[in-house]
């Protein structure tokens, strides 16, 4: 009996293996999360969205065709001694004058989602709105915290569902949208921060991510984000490229060869002096591999970028270009280990490496542009991007309690060019004779999910300046801009879902 039983599971396990072979692909997930730290990208729809169907409600258990959701979300933060690089809200200019008062900031966002599909196939629909406010700061108001009642996303879509074989289907999308790739590093819709990245224009997905491949190619105008009024894109830049993601070569290692491009055509005549810029044609490919060691504990996330093409400068009064070539390299590599025990502690070894500009007088620019990524990874102060970086980072990340998430880390941080500048803090000494050490940091945060509604969190960064930021002390060098003094990051965060966790309390 034994025997003819094992005879039956081989004789199916064959059958299937000749069916996908063929094409005849069942409904099988192929997708596997990366447990990098804070690169997995958001989903889509977005992840405080739930399908009416599986909400609270019971009277709406068969509406499997709508999309909903309603987010709220407040956070207090402190910050001491901050090193980001400030604007003039009413020029846009970059103001180099510290301020040694301390900032408190009540941040509020409030967002909405309704998705339609199914129902009308293969047309489909979604919109969001999103409310982003600020209250009680000191510094000036930047559109990194304000967007006020603002759509960031509305778009229509053509979804064929079996287009491309059994359950890998076409979709087609237009409008405005926002998106993650990859590891979040080059396109996010930074959901840290209190305002989103978004665009305008195509998408279009071969397959779908549960898919064994899937292609996601896209043409895209950035969103200027306007604090107080309706957004618009910004009709002088396209970013464009294509993810191809593969995953049956191996159930262990996702591959994700990409390219990405971004062409800007330079505006020299705008009236507003701090609106003008540059040409700017750059290529991007790169590859991007994660996944797990087999028989191990170990997994991996590693991405590397090379960056070629034209990189315009303007001059200091603004009124000329200069075009130089794009030669720039970006990689960045993290392992992990997660330990067996009840607490599922995971240690990982990260680091991080974006080329810096060598001369601002030569034809080569080799400063690596971090397009439009997620900074969190990096610095929980929000310091550093993927450009003129050395970043070594130790991590360690544990589950104490249900419901309950601790992780805490140690990173460093030197520029990879003595000469070019540390973008985020705008701070560059062209002599490099200040050296590159810019300075460590150590952050630590627990999320708590009270219920299936309401998640809180705490977290506190310290960042300790390096022999290059203290050369800017404004006690020793003549109208030093900052302090050499360490600057401290506290934050209190609770969000609020309407539609709670998607599990429905209804049997």
């Amino acid at each position: 009996m034994n025997h003819d039983l094992n005879k039956f599971n081989s004789a199916m396990t064959l059958l299937s293996l000749l069916l996908a072979g063929s094409g005849q692909v069942f409904a099988e997930d192929y997708y596997v999360k990366t447990k990098g730290y804070r690169v997995e990208p958001e989903p889509d729809p977005p992840s405080y969205v739930r399908n009416l169907s599986k909400t609270q409600f019971e009277q709406f258990r068969d509406v499997e065709w709508l999309d909903v959701g309603l987010d709220f979300r407040t956070r207090y933060e402190y910050r001491e001694n901050d090193l980001r690089r400030r604007n003039n809200p009413t020029t846009g200019a970059t103001l180099n004058t510290y301020r040694n008062d301390p900032d408190d900031l009540w941040l509020l966002r409030t967002r909405a989602y309704v998705g339609i599909h199914d129902i009308l196939d293969p047309l489909r629909f979604a919109v969001e709105f999103e409310d982003a406010r600020s209250y009680n700061g000191l510094y000036e108001r930047t559109d990194s915290d304000i967007n006020e009642f603002e759509l960031i996303q509305g778009y229509a879509e053509l979804y064929f569902n079996h287009l491309l074989g059994h359950n890998r289907p076409l979709s087609i999308r237009a409008g405005r949208m926002h998106m993650e790739l990859l590891d979040r590093r080059l396109i996010g819709n930074n959901q840290f921060r209190n305002t989103t990245n978004n665009f305008e224009g195509f998408r279009v997905r071969f397959g779908k991510k549960q898919n064994d491949w899937d292609l996601d190619t896209f043409a895209l105008q950035p969103v200027e984000r306007l604090k107080y009024d309706f957004d618009r894109p910004d009709e002088d830049t396209w970013i464009y490229g294509a993810v191809l993601s593969l995953k049956r070569w191996s159930e262990f290692i996702t591959i994700q060869p990409y390219f990405l491009g971004r062409k800007q055509n330079g505006d020299l005549t705008n009236p507003v002096n701090a609106n003008r810029k540059p040409d700017m044609d750059i290529y991007a490919p790169g590859l991007r591999v994660y996944g797990v060691i087999p028989s191990s504990s170990f997994d991996f996330d590693a991405d590397i970028n090379k960056q070629f093409g034209r990189f315009g400068s303007l001059n200091t009064a603004r009124t000329a270009q200069s075009l130089r070539q794009q030669d720039a390299l970006a990689y960045s590599l993290e392992l992990g280990y997660t330990f067996d025990h009840d607490w599922k502690p995971r240690a990982s070894l990260y680091y991080g490496f974006g080329t810096g500009d060598k001369s601002n007088g030569d034809n080569i620019n080799q400063r690596f542009d971090a397009f439009y990524g997620f900074n969190q990874p990096w610095s929980r102060n929000d310091y550093f991007s993927w450009d003129n970086v050395h970043a070594p980072k130790a991590r360690l990340e544990f589950t104490p309690y249900k419901d309950v998430r601790i992780d805490t880390g140690y990173n460093a941080y030197w520029l990879e060019s003595e000469t070019d500048a540390w973008n985020r803090a705008n701070l560059r000494d062209t002599t490099g004779q200040s050296g590159s050490f810019l300075g460590h940091e150590f952050d630590i945060r627990m999320r708590h999910k009270v219920n299936p509604y309401v998640d809180w969190s705490l977290s506190y960064a310290r960042f300790e300046p390096g022999d290059f930021t203290r050369s800017f002390d404004r006690g020793t060098t003549a109208n030093g801009p900052f302090t050499s003094e360490a600057s401290n990051f506290f934050y209190f965060e609770v969000s609020l879902n309407a539609f709670g966790d998607g599990k429905p309390k209804y049997k």
